[in-house]
């Protein structure tokens, strides 16, 4: 027994955190909806790509702050602030903190759809930007 509680902690200890996290939203989304069958990064890029008029009463997407280009640092069109990649090709530190992951996936839901996503969005769309750059 003891051997397999350290082997658990062990795991859990090497396992990249946004993929703790994702099994976390994939049990969210499969107990919203028993038919859930994983994440897609087709409707994760839908979802980061399209506009919407957000909680500012202006046209925005994801793309509007962070571009098209995930590789590349982005800007807040409404603060002026410099976004890093959101890539974690590109920007080794992204999607490390989850808690920091989780607080701006509720921030930026909310600013573009003006609502929290599902965990299916959020899991759709952090597989999307996991998988740019190359």
């Amino acid at each position: 027994m003891k051997t397999l509680t350290l082997t658990l902690i062990t795991t859990l200890a090497l396992a990249n955190p946004i993929d703790l996290y994702l099994e976390e939203l994939a049990a969210q989304a499969k107990a919203k909806d028993p038919n859930f069958s994983g994440f897609n990064a087709k409707r994760g890029e839908q979802i980061f790509t399209s506009y919407h008029i957000g909680k500012r009463g202006k046209k925005i997407a994801c793309t509007s702050c962070h571009t098209k280009d995930l590789t590349k640092p982005g800007e807040n069109i409404f603060t002026g602030k410099k976004i890093e990649p959101l890539s974690p090709k590109a920007n080794p530190k992204r999607l490390q903190d989850i808690k920091n992951v989780k607080k701006w996936l509720r921030r930026n839901f909310k600013d573009v759809y003006k609502r929290e996503g599902t965990p299916q969005e959020k899991g759709d769309v952090l597989l999307y930007i996991i998988n740019q750059g190359g």
